[in-house]
């Protein structure tokens, strides 16, 4: 499994995320340093400093991977951003 960065730079792209991973069918976790947090969780995200990009893993198929990818695709950077 791997994964790939997103930057999250307003409340807007947060609830866009959240609500992306929400209709995602499978776990989608975000990570930031050692905290991992349920990307369906609004709250859980915002407990994370998104100042930097983040971390997003997802646990599925690989269709439920790249249906979600290509959902959060606007947010994604590269890892050395």
């Amino acid at each position: 499994m791997s994964g790939f960065f997103v930057a999250l730079s307003s409340i807007d792209d947060v609830k866009h995320f959240v609500d992306a991973a929400s209709r995602c069918p499978c776990e989608v976790d975000v990570l930031s340093g050692r905290y991992v947090i349920n990307a369906k969780s609004i709250m859980g995200l915002f407990s994370l400093d998104l100042s930097q990009p983040v971390q997003v893993e997802v646990h599925g198929t690989d269709a439920q991977r790249g249906a979600f990818q290509a959902d959060v695709a606007a947010f994604r950077v590269d890892a050395g951003q």
